[in-house]
Formats: structure tokens, sequence, C-alpha cells
């Protein structure tokens, strides 16, 4: 088992330097500071049992392979729903925030023709391995892949299974809705429109919503990118599971050339 990307002691986070990315060894690779955002939501006390339904967090500045101080903030509490924020500290510096919406969870008889919506692709056991050895980033090397459709990082619609292979917050399990955001977070190589070696497009945002929680440890990214001619862009993806399609995913990016 490969250590943790970070330790939490009380609001001090100690940063591996296994969080680093694919664009520059000294930023985090987008993943891991959203699941620390969901780590630190899920945290916070609710009135009622209560679920994660929407996370959206804006990347502020690059997050640096550093140790990050974080603070959280009850925006709205109620017995429905939770509203919170959280924001990740670099020294004084805010370099991300993130609001998480939580909704009560209840037992409910829903009409039968109400049901997850299959996936026809092929399962992780059935899908192409994809090596971690495409990227330059290590905390890719603790990430499974296997692609059902296209390939990482080529031109094209993607999708692609993602599963955590290491543990996230040291002494932590890694919830359902951590694998979620950090499956999420792959959009833009999962569907990449342009080529990785003369563009770079890093996504400024991540927002996710989850109509129910993911059940087990793959989760299908079944992606697509939209680029526009004036330095943005867009990545989108539904989220499954092996029971079906649970969430969606949307990424803006920051489109240049290296």
């Amino acid at each position: 088992m490969m250590d943790a990307i970070y330790r939490v002691e009380g609001n001090r986070v100690v940063t591996s330097p296994d969080a680093a990315g694919p664009w520059d060894p000294r930023m985090q690779h987008g993943s891991a500071p959203a699941a620390l955002v969901v780590w630190a939501a899920e945290a916070i006390p609710t009135q009622e049992p209560m679920r994660i339904a929407r996370v959206t967090i804006d990347l502020m500045r690059p997050v640096p392979v550093a140790p990050l101080t974080f603070e959280t903030e009850v925006l709205r509490e109620g017995r429905k729903i939770q509203l919170c924020a959280v924001r990740l500290r670099a020294g004084d510096v805010v370099v991300a925030g993130a609001t998480v919406l939580k909704i009560r969870t209840q037992a409910l008889t829903l009409p039968p023709d109400v049901a997850d919506v299959a996936v026809t692709l092929p399962g992780p056991d059935q899908a192409r391995e994809e090596p971690p050895d495409f990227s330059g980033s290590p905390f890719v090397r603790g990430i499974s892949m296997r692609a059902a459709h296209g390939r990482f990082g080529l031109p094209g619609p993607g999708a692609i299974w993602y599963r955590v292979d290491r543990p996230l917050v040291e002494g932590s399990p890694v919830s359902q809705a951590m694998r979620a955001v950090v499956a999420a977070d792959f959009c833009n190589g999962t569907s990449a429109a342009l080529d990785f070696r003369q563009w770079t497009f890093i996504n400024a945002d991540l927002t996710v919503s989850l109509a129910r929680q993911p059940v087990g440890a793959w989760i299908l990214l079944d992606a697509e990118s939209w680029i526009g001619p004036d330095g943005a862009g867009l990545a989108a993806a539904r989220l499954a599971d092996s029971h079906g399609y649970f969430g969606r995913a949307v990424q803006s990016l920051v489109i240049e050339r290296r």
C-alpha cells in the first residue's frame, strides 16, 4: 500500500510529493485537493443523516505541493440540506475555495420505472488497462485506469474507469464521494480535444453532482470536451459505477499553447 497523499493535524495539512500532477511537478494534481475538500466537508456534523449531492471547487491558484491549512464554514444549516464552504490556503493565500451541498438521506419507495441507466460499455474487468507511464504525474501512479472507449490523452471523446489505489488522507478511508471527485478531475484527459504535447488544457474549476452515492471502487467517466476559439474550453462527463450512471462532472478549461 502506498503512503497517503495527506496527513492532517488539526487544520494543518502535510502534503506528500506524490500529490504532484502532470503539468508542473510543483503543482498538485487537481484530484488531490478535490478529495481533501470532500474529506473536510464530510467531517462537518449535520442535524440529520446527509450525503454530499454537489461539490463545486474553484482552483483560485495552482495548489502547491507544500503544507496547507484549511478552514470550513456552514453557510446554510437545515434539516433537509446543509451548504458548507471549504477553503484551502498555502500560507496566507487561498488556493482553492469550494462549496459543498449535502441533502438529507431517507428511504423512499420509488415508481418501478425510476432506475439507474445501465452502462453498456465494457466494465473495468473487460476494459483495456491504461498503464500510468503515459504521464509524469506521481499522483497518477496511485490510480488504476481501464479504457472502455478511446484512450487517455488521445483526442476525442472517451470513457475510462478509474480506481483510487492509495489512501488519500492518512488514517481515513477513501469515501465514495472522494472516489467520485478524484475520477471527475480526469475529465479533460479522458476526452482530450487537443494534443497534450502541444497544448495545455488545465481546469480552473470542477463541479460534481451526484444523484446517489456511487458503489464500489471503480468509477466510470464517459466524457467529452469542447474547445472555444478564445482560450476557454469545457470538459464534461457522465459518472457511472457497476450499477449504472449516477452523476455528472463539468470542468472549465484554460487553453494555452506549450
